[in-house]
């Protein structure tokens, strides 16, 4: 009987050290969400106090590739990024390379401090950083990158792009092709929203600049905008025709 035991107690032992450990695929607290939106890559959401528009839900983004990772804009403020940076170091293991703001406002920079103190090496448009640095932002992106820039994480490409003014004059978007995913940040709406806020926009040129983006990326799949649910194409066309002034 006590053989028995032993054996079948091995068996379990063995197995459980051998067995693949289970890949936590996000995190949910009250003041971070992390949700999958494809295989490598994910969404995530804090929050950000505003006189207008109350509490307002800001999103970035997340990608792996092997042991890499590279995020899109951080989390509102230090105390956020500094979750998001545990999750992607200590839950998932990977290695953060790079973190890209994709304009100069709160929701995109407000957490920069915390990756520099990790170490992170940061990324903007040259515009961007003189927005920022206009706007006495404290902390500011290192690098700073003209039309586009081009990173590996693992050993796949990331493309940040600026296809023109929208949201601000800075505005940028992120595509990784692995995942035919692009990131719009605020230049991209989700279906259903109002023009939000209008105090750095160039109204104007915004459609024509979002026309760019869904002519030269006709495969993308998945599009995640800078506040709201993720979706499609769609955002695409409902952000176009939101700025339409035919």
């Amino acid at each position: 009987m006590n053989k028995t035991f032993l054996s079948l107690l091995s068996i379990f032992l063995c197995y459980s050290c051998s067995a693949p450990k289970k890949t936590v695929k996000g995190l949910t607290t009250d003041s971070l969400k992390i949700k999958e939106v494809s295989t490598n890559t994910f969404v995530h959401t804090s929050y950000l106090q505003t006189n207008d528009f109350g509490n307002v839900p800001c999103n970035g983004m997340v990608y792996f590739n092997e042991d890499e990772a590279i995020v899109f804009d951080t989390p509102t403020n230090n105390t956020i990024s500094k979750q998001l940076i545990h999750w992607i170091e200590n839950v998932q293991k990977k290695k953060i390379t790079a973190v890209v703001a994709t304009h100069f406002h709160n929701d995109c920079l407000g957490g920069l401090e915390e990756f520099h103190a990790n170490g992170t090496k940061s990324y903007a448009s040259t515009k961007t950083i003189s927005l920022a640095k206009k706007n006495k932002v404290k902390v500011l992106p290192q690098e700073g990158f003209t039309k586009g820039l081009k990173l590996i994480i693992g050993k796949k490409p990331v493309f940040t792009s600026f296809y023109g003014e929208g949201h601000t004059k800075d505005n940028v978007v992120g595509y990784i092709p692995e995942e035919n995913v692009l990131f719009g940040g605020c230049l991209i709406k989700t279906l259903n929203a109002t023009k939000g806020y209008l105090g750095d926009a160039n109204v104007k040129e915004w459609s024509a600049t979002v026309s760019k983006i869904k002519e030269e990326k006709p495969g993308v799949k998945i599009v995640i905008p800078g506040h709201g649910k993720t979706g499609g194409i769609e955002l695409l066309d409902y952000t176009i025709s939101l700025f339409s002034t035919k």
